[in-house]
């Protein structure tokens, strides 16, 4: 195995900031984040833990500020996912299918805060309750390449969609 990466928690600042953002209201749960973990040595994913209780209706969507951001060696990039057991059961999918997080966006301007967008496609008519603290979505470091003529020399300085052009 080896080591690319150290997640850590965004200031309580920005996490503060980004849930009023989201959610309108005051939040309680700073101190009770936790950074990804994985559940086995033999799994590929850390998981990310809900901030907060969701109760996700059929067809709804929420964005979540998990709090976290990651520091990942040049070369590497976090991939996210939602936990295969949720997208099993209820559909559960990330609204950008997978999240791409490259190893400059830890210096961005939001801190790297890693949000993630989840959406309930149930067709079945299954709402989504899940607690603070549960498993559901995943993380996968995976290297990249570049291309021999790649020239590239511009720098990050924003947050989630600063590289759009």
């Amino acid at each position: 195995m080896i080591a690319v990466a150290q997640f850590e928690l965004v200031s309580k600042k920005q996490f503060e900031e980004a849930w009023l953002d989201t959610f309108g209201e005051p939040q309680q749960s700073f101190d009770r984040l936790q950074l990804p973990k994985r559940a086995t040595t033999g799994s590929a994913g850390y998981d990310f833990l809900l901030p907060c209780d969701i109760t996700l209706e059929p067809g709804k969507t929420i964005k979540i500020p998990t709090g976290i951001r990651a520091k990942i060696e040049e070369g590497w990039m976090l991939q996210i996912f939602p936990r295969s057991g949720l997208g099993f059961k209820f559909r559960l999918q990330l609204d950008n299918t997978v999240g791409i997080i490259d190893s400059d966006y830890y210096g961005s301007d939001n801190e790297g805060h890693i949000f993630i967008k989840i959406t309930n496609d149930s067709r079945n008519d299954k709402t989504v309750v899940l607690k603070e603290g549960d498993a559901f979505a995943q993380g996968i470091f995976v290297p990249y390449g570049v291309t021999f003529d790649d020239e590239t020399t511009a720098i990050r300085n924003g947050g989630m969609g600063s590289t759009s052009r």
